[in-house]
């Protein structure tokens, strides 16, 4: 049987922790938690379960996960977000994984929970991503979608059974998480030198609604469905309305400075 460590990192997720941790009972020995100092009841809860619990200052996603998985027991990791949480099917399945004789980094489902409600279209379903892999042959990297690298992704076996994400809890802040996402994919973008024009600050967010909400027939989970793709196409105008606002702000900058000289 292949040891396998769960690696989760928290801050202020007194709502969803607890759930994510019972829905991973029995899977493992061995369960990280990384804590960027939560000031809720995030630590009383991680301390009702049997879990090894590190604070550890915020770095970003893809470096707070990479410090988890050095604290693991295990090289094999299990990387779950905490709002996320295993059905019964995909913990069968990982059961499953780890009676096989050759390891190999494994990729499942994630069926998200939008203000209650599940959603199955618009692109969000079914969202499959590799979860289990060797920390010795990859790492996450990326600022904020943080990827694997290192992973042959058709190399990864499919585990059957969906991994639970709940999202959002309100409409409210799915748009507080789309202002602060916007503008962390803007800097990242400023960084890299990209330009946004007028042409990408209108077609862009579009493109995102009619290819969510129609040819990913987002319509089908009914006012649900519209919002997210209403939203999602508001993301996209928004990273760009503030990449243009970093290259105002350059431009100003460049006009000062060559004033004074």
């Amino acid at each position: 049987m292949t040891p396998l460590s769960v690696v989760i990192i928290t801050f202020n997720e007194e709502r969803n922790i607890g759930r994510c941790l019972d829905s991973v009972g029995g899977v493992t020995d061995d369960i990280v938690v990384i804590d960027s100092f939560s000031t809720d009841k995030t630590k009383e809860i991680c301390g009702s379960h049997s879990v090894r619990y590190f604070p550890h200052q915020w770095e970003g996603y893809s470096a707070s996960k990479n410090f988890g998985n050095t604290q693991a027991k295990h090289d094999w990791i299990l990387s779950l977000d905490a709002d996320e949480a295993l059905s019964d099917n995909l913990r069968d399945s990982i059961h499953g994984w780890k009676m096989k004789p050759e390891p190999v980094p494994a990729k499942f489902s994630r069926l998200a929970n939008y203000c209650g409600k599940w959603i199955r279209h618009g692109g969000w379903y079914p969202d499959v991503k590799i979860r289990i892999f060797n920390r010795n042959i990859t790492r996450w990297s990326g600022l904020i979608h943080e990827k694997l690298t290192g992973i042959d992704e058709k190399n990864a076996v499919f585990l059957p059974g969906d991994c639970y994400h709940f999202t959002y809890y309100s409409v409210e802040e799915h748009l507080a998480k789309t202002e602060y996402f916007a503008g962390m994919a803007a800097d990242d973008l400023f960084k890299q030198g990209k330009m946004a024009g007028t042409f990408s600050l209108y077609t862009s967010p579009a493109a995102k609604f009619l290819r969510d909400y129609f040819l990913r027939l987002g319509f089908l989970d009914g006012t649900t469905g519209y919002n997210i793709a209403r939203i999602s196409a508001y993301a996209a105008w928004l990273k760009y309305y503030k990449l243009r606002q970093l290259q105002r702000r350059r431009i100003e900058e460049v006009k000062k400075t060559g004033n004074k000289e």
